[in-house]
């Protein structure tokens, strides 16, 4: 059988560099003939980050689209009947039980990507490009695609579910990068929803422009056994670039590891690093009348925090008015994340599963100093727009030429990985003030925070807690009651008080229960808009 060019430039290229060509079983062999691959060279993690520290003191060059006018043609109904051939999925095979799938090209996804293949000979790592070719994906015969000409590139990948799984692989996945520097990996509930990016730069900043980051280049390890698949990823936008490790275990959930070093071209505003990006319409706190057929529409539907004194604080999400950027100042964080704690399919009555969309926590890694984890709301009116983001920004300003070199853990997962012994905010509701029976008092809000588990599990009988309520401004009202939820659950607690607030400024309210000096309760922390929150 006649070698093909491909192969006859890695067997040069391996003993160029005096390494033979044996690194894969002839069963894992046999995807990889399915592949057109390019010339071998050289590859480590070091070489990349040197890279892209000497890449930064050059001047940007953006990404060259190639045929825009027929990637415009591919919209979203051209897309959607583009698929990805299984018999032509790297690792479909081996080594490893991940197959690895590509995205195509598109109106929405007009960038190429590079995609390399790493893998390891006589303990050294060797990278190979991999070709687009058409023939890789199904598509109709009059589709815009086949239009395009050679090598166009990918516009990203993810990895499928393992062969050996209770899943079809070829049709199941559970992480995919696609466009820009997002990420995206589904939880231990098997659903997709809120995003992760490589880095956010300048995201809601009044007069400046956010800029985008792209990881222009992946390299995909090929896995020495049925462990965690590793990646790395080069990222380069105006003003930054960077290079990424990630270190993915699928299990009950989806961890990554991720070390990162990035150089900085020009000043940044404000930097976010871990930067986790959600979507949050309208929820059962504050509706108002036929907005929507659906009692709740949200992917999250709060920020949970672990501060580094240890701390836990619970801030339930808003569709504000304008845009709001809300600053949790801390050192050495814990941990944060955005959460979705409402798994009740009848509050959301949607077949696309929000009851299941996952939690994301990010778990720093060292130390990370002085900062603050800031949380950015916008104002929106459908579900298909992201309006979240939360991310640490550090204290310190963010230059040219600046490097910054980080460690994380994200944890995919239904509940927070790290939550305290303590009750936990289970609802937020919001109502016209006073009380029934009487005339309503104007300009009034009441509130109505359940807790739910820990130590209220355990409460004395006949014993109440006490609720520690403060507001930034505006007046606390007199009646304030605390009871059981009259629903036979165990440490089912909720408090109710009234806010007069004059103003559309917004306000800062936070509440948690106590008996005695013993804290029953996270912190409710949540932010008020006295005409955003109209019912």
């Amino acid at each position: 059988m006649p070698i093909s060019m491909d192969r006859r430039a890695l067997l040069q290229g391996l003993s160029a560099l005096g390494l033979s060509a044996t690194a894969f079983p002839a069963s894992a062999q046999s995807s990889l003939d399915a592949l057109k691959l390019g010339a071998p060279s050289a590859f480590s993690f070091e070489l990349l980050k040197a890279e892209m520290k000497a890449l930064a003191s050059k001047p940007y060059s953006a990404p060259e689209l190639v045929a825009a006018d027929i990637l415009e043609q591919i919209d979203y109904e051209a897309h959607g009947k583009i698929s990805y051939r299984p018999d032509h999925a790297l690792f479909a095979n081996g080594p490893g039980q991940y197959p690895v799938t590509f995205f195509h090209l598109g109106k929405f996804f007009k960038k190429p990507v590079d995609m390399h293949l790493v893998h390891r000979e006589q303990g050294k790592l060797v990278e190979r490009p991999i070709l687009y070719d058409p023939s890789y994906f199904n598509m109709p015969d009059d589709s815009p695609a086949k239009k395009l000409p050679p090598n166009v590139g990918f516009a990203g990948f993810r990895y499928q579910e393992p062969r050996s799984g209770k899943l079809d692989w070829k049709r199941n996945d559970w992480v995919a990068f696609l466009g820009a520097s997002y990420f995206r990996a589904i939880g231990e509930l098997y659903q997709y929803g809120l995003s992760a990016r490589g880095i956010a730069l300048n995201s809601a900043i009044g007069g400046v422009a956010e800029e985008f980051p792209d990881f222009t280049k992946f390299y995909i390890e090929a896995p020495e056994a049925d462990g965690p698949v590793t990646l790395y990823a080069r990222l380069e936008g105006p003003s930054i670039t960077g290079a990424f490790r990630f270190v993915m275990a699928r299990a009950k959930a989806v961890i990554m590891d991720i070390d990162a070093e990035v150089h900085l071209r020009a000043d940044v505003q404000r930097f976010g690093i871990a930067p986790l990006t959600s979507m949050y319409w309208f929820s059962d706190t504050a509706k108002q009348t036929a907005t929507d057929w659906r009692p709740e529409v949200h992917d999250s539907d709060g920020l949970a925090l672990l501060t580094g004194s240890g701390k836990h604080i619970w801030r339930p999400l808003n569709n504000p008015p304008h845009v709001v950027a809300s600053s949790f100042s801390d050192q050495s964080p814990k941990g944060f994340g955005l959460a979705q704690r409402d798994r009740n399919f009848d509050h959301y009555q949607d077949g696309v599963r929000y009851d299941r969309r996952p939690t994301l926590w990010v778990e720093p890694k060292g130390d990370w100093g002085a900062g603050a984890v800031q949380l950015l709301e916008l104002p929106t009116d459908d579900e298909i727009h992201d309006n979240i983001v939360a991310m640490w920004v550090p204290e310190k300003p963010a230059k040219a030429g600046d490097s910054f070199k980080f460690a994380y853990r994200l944890h995919w997962v239904a509940d927070e990985p790290f939550s305290a012994k303590l009750g936990r905010v289970v609802a937020t509701r919001l109502g016209n003030g006073g009380q029934p029976g009487q005339p309503r008092p104007k300009g009034v809000r009441k509130f109505l925070i359940e807790f739910l588990g820990g130590p209220l599990e355990s409460l004395a009988a006949g014993e109440i807690p006490t609720a520690v309520i403060s507001t930034s401004r505006g007046e606390i009202g007199t009646y304030k009651q605390t009871e059981a939820v009259p629903d036979d659950v165990p440490g089912h607690w909720r408090t109710q008080f009234d806010l007069k607030v004059e103003g559309p400024d917004p306000v800062e309210l936070t509440l948690h229960l106590k008996s005695g000096e013993k804290v029953l309760t996270e912190v409710w922390a949540y932010q008020y808009h006295p005409f955003g929150n109209t019912l």
